[in-house]
Formats: structure tokens, C-alpha cells, sequence
């Protein structure tokens, strides 16, 4: 493992924040594809800036607890539909 890099073991396997971010990324994605709303349209239903849509979306971000439950709300869906990825 790289220095600074965080990792947490899932299953006897390292598995790096990144990654996790990643996956949850994809899948936020794939979710409000199906729903066919805009990265755009999200935003404004959460009042948050396209931008940090596109950043969670690529795992460049962390959601807070609060975010990810706005999420939810806004997309209609179940937590357990964006997790676990």
C-alpha cells in the first residue's frame, strides 16, 4: 500500500477510499441516468452547484452523510439503491 493512501479491509481485501468513492460515484451516476435527470437538474434539487455533482459523480468528492440523504430524497430512492455499490 502507498503511504497516505487511506484503505479499509472488506472481505480479507485492502480496498482505498478512492476506490470506494469511485464506486459510489458510478453508481449515484447510473441511478440519475435511470431516473433521466440531469447532472443539472439534481443540482438544483439539492441547490448545489453542477459541479460538485460531476465531482461526486467521479469520485473526486466526499458526501456528507446529509448529502447522501438529500440524495435519496431527491432521486426518490431507497438508500440501499445507491448502496452497497
Amino acid at each position: 500500500m502507498r503511504q497516505g493512501v487511506s484503505t479499509i479491509l472488506v472481505m480479507g481485501k485492502a480496498i482505498s477510499h478512492q476506490h470506494i468513492l469511485k464506486k459510489f460515484g458510478d453508481k449515484l451516476q447510473r441511478v440519475r441516468k435511470s431516473k433521466g435527470i440531469s447532472q443539472e437538474e439534481l443540482a438544483a434539487m439539492l441547490s448545489m452547484h453542477r459541479t460538485y455533482i460531476g465531482m461526486v459523480e467521479r469520485g473526486e468528492r466526499n458526501p456528507t452523510i446529509r448529502t447522501f440523504y438529500r440524495v435519496t430524497k431527491a432521486l426518490k430512492v431507497k438508500s440501499s439503491e445507491l448502496l452497497p455499490f
